[in-house]
Formats: structure tokens, sequence, C-alpha cells
């Protein structure tokens, strides 16, 4: 646990995956008692990991705030929230989405005829679909949070749907701070990446989310992941360059036959990534592709190929 400022402190978890951490926040409320910003992923044993966090804090934890419904997110919320008796609170798109991929109707076949029709080949569909189903058992979502938007405010802080990272994305915002999750990260650029339930254009979403943080210029971005960020502003337009120009790098990939976003992944991402990383590339090459169809520059055909517009 690391005092950041007065009245905010950090707490990082290990993650078991290539990206080995993921960092909490904990707010001074206005009652003297802590706001937990994020939970981490479920564990089998909740007590200890959270019992010497608890032990630890000078007043207890009143309330918790999911930013997004990915696993290292939103995984330990309801075991944070039954050892501390604190309440959930979460976006109402986020929720939703929460449900859908993890809750016990999730379709399980949509999920990987996505994978099919974008062109995994069946010997690697496998691999792609596991890497995320093999995650389920880890995420404890909070069944009944505090459904959150845009606009709401929890004990002072702004909440603000900053989209394209997750399609619900929530962060918190108070004079020049931004407790931000996922949506803006140093030394690497946050997934934006198009799944079966996303909206249509997740990177559309994601280049006004960092209008947004130029936009708010806050002094400091507190992250999901990484250090904190001293010049938001900066990042976020080295993040939109960044962008634009993976985005022209797909549409060099395309012409007048088709390809699909499995074949144009190898064209952006390193050819050995194993099948939980390929995921996260054809979801980012399929957000870069639509984006170029949302543009005019690229025309999706028959088959899930995509070329470039006539």
């Amino acid at each position: 646990m690391v005092d950041l400022e007065e009245g905010l402190r950090r707490i990082t978890l290990p993650l078991p995956f290539g990206l080995d951490h993921v960092h909490c926040y904990l707010v001074r409320m206005s009652s003297g008692g802590w706001l937990l910003v994020d939970t981490g992923l479920g564990t089998r044993d909740p007590e200890a990991r959270w019992r010497p966090v608890l032990e630890a804090l000078d007043a207890p934890i009143e309330q918790i705030l999911v930013t997004h419904m990915h696993p290292d997110h939103v995984g330990g919320a309801r075991d944070i929230a039954a050892l501390s008796g604190a309440p959930v609170m979460q976006g109402r798109e986020d929720f939703g989405q929460c449900v859908a991929v993890w809750g016990p109707d999730r379709d399980s076949e949509r999920f990987a005829q996505h994978w099919r029709e974008n062109g995994v080949p069946p010997g690697d569909l496998g691999d792609v679909v596991d890497a995320t189903t093999s995650l389920t058992a880890a995420v404890h979502y909070a069944p009944d949070p505090e459904l959150l938007e845009a606009g709401d405010s929890v004990d002072g802080w702004a909440v603000e749907v900053l989209r394209g990272h997750a399609d619900g994305h929530i962060v918190l915002y108070r004079d020049g701070v931004l407790i931000a999750g996922d949506s803006i990260l140093t030394r690497i650029s946050p997934v934006v990446g198009l799944y079966p339930n996303s909206r249509p254009d997740p990177l559309g979403d994601y280049l006004v989310t960092l209008a947004r943080i130029e936009a708010l210029a806050p002094r400091v971005a507190y992250a999901g992941h990484g250090p904190s960020i001293d010049d938001p502003a900066a990042r976020a337009r080295e993040l939109r360059e960044h962008h634009r120009e993976r985005i022209d790098r797909t549409a060099a990939a395309l012409g007048a036959d088709p390809v699909n976003a499995w074949q144009v992944s190898f064209e952006l991402f390193p050819a050995d990534l194993a099948g939980g990383q390929r995921r996260f590339a054809v979801a980012e090459t399929l957000a870069h592709l639509e984006r170029l169809v949302f543009a005019g520059r690229a025309e999706r055909v028959a088959g899930g190929g995509y070329t470039l517009a006539a």
C-alpha cells in the first residue's frame, strides 16, 4: 500500500498474465472512511488477500467502485464486498456487459462464432476461446451493484464514461485528479478491441475518450497499470497519434482482394503471440478495420473479409 497524496492510496495486486499487476485505489471519503476503486481478480481465499488491507486501514471501506468489467478490475468485487460489508457501484452499461460476458447465461457459442467469422482457423480457435472462458472462475462480480451513469457524483467525485477500452468504462475526476482505470496508460496502449457484445466502433469511441481527457487536462491520472501519468493530456495526444499510425498500417494491409482480421493481425502484431494474446491482437485489428469502414476507407464483404473502399 502506497500513499500517493493526501487521502489517496494505491494497492498493487498480482496478476498471472504477461501484464503482471493491477492497481486498485483507496480514496478518503468525507465520512472518514474509504472508497475502494477496482478489486483485482477474484481469488479462492479472499480472506488472505484482503484481510491485511482492511487491517492496515484506519477506517473501514465504505464503498467499492468498479471502473470496468475486465477480470482484473471487477473480479474481486464480490469478495471484498462480503468481507467489508461495503456496497459495490458499477457503470450501468458496463454492468450489462459484465453479466453478458461473465454471467450464467453467457453465450459461449456466439463468442466462438465471432472468432470463426473473423478468420480464426479451427486449429487456433480453441486456444483463443479458452483464454477467455478459463477466466470465468476468477470473475466474482457483484450481482446487484448500484448503477452509475455519466454526470453522477460519488462523494464529490464526478463520474465520467470514457469508452473504448471497455464500452461502459467509468472514471472519477475531481480537482485535477483522474482515477483512470485503463482509460489511459503509460508505456503501453490500452487494448481497444471489437468483441461480440461491443459497440460497433470502439476505436471511434476511444478517440472521443482521448479528446475528453485532453479537454479535462488533469494534473495527474492514476492508472490501472504502470506508473501514474503526470501529463495525461500529452499522453492522450501520443495515443491518438499511435492509433492514427495503426489505422494507416491497417489500411495498407488491404487491397482489392478480401482479407480477414486474423490475417491482418499478423501485419500489425508479432507473429509469435500465444492464443491468449492473439485474441487481443485480432480484437484490436477488428476495431481498426471497423474504424476504416466508418471513415469510408474500407468495406466489409461477405464472409468476414475487408477490402479497400472502391
